[in-house]
C-alpha cells in the first residue's frame, strides 16, 4: 500500500466517524428536547394539581386576583397625591 492509499483510507474513516458523531449529537439533541417537553408539562400538571388542591381546602375562598380593566390600563406615577 502506497501512503497516498493508506491516507485516502484514515480520510474516509475519519469523514465516517465524524458523520457517527454527528448522527449521534442530533439524536442526544431530540431525546433533550423530549425530555425538557415532558419536564415542563410534569410541572405544569403539578401546578395545576397544587391550585385545585389550594382550591378544595379553601373551598373557594382564596381566588385568583384579577385587576380591573381600568386599574391595568392607568399607568402607575411614581409621585401620588395624598
Amino acid at each position: 500500500m502506497t501512503y497516498k492509499s493508506i491516507a485516502a483510507s484514515l480520510l474516509a474513516l475519519s469523514l465516517i466517524t465524524l458523520a457517527g458523531c454527528e448522527q449521534a449529537e442530533k439524536s442526544a439533541q431530540q431525546l433533550l428536547g423530549k425530555a425538557a417537553e415532558n419536564a415542563k408539562q410534569a410541572i405544569d400538571d403539578t401546578h395545576k394539581a397544587a391550585e385545585q388542591a389550594i382550591s378544595d381546602a379553601t373551598q373557594g375562598l382564596i381566588s385568583k386576583q384579577e385587576k380591573p380593566a381600568d386599574e391595568a390600563k392607568e399607568p402607575t406615577s411614581s409621585s401620588q397625591e395624598i
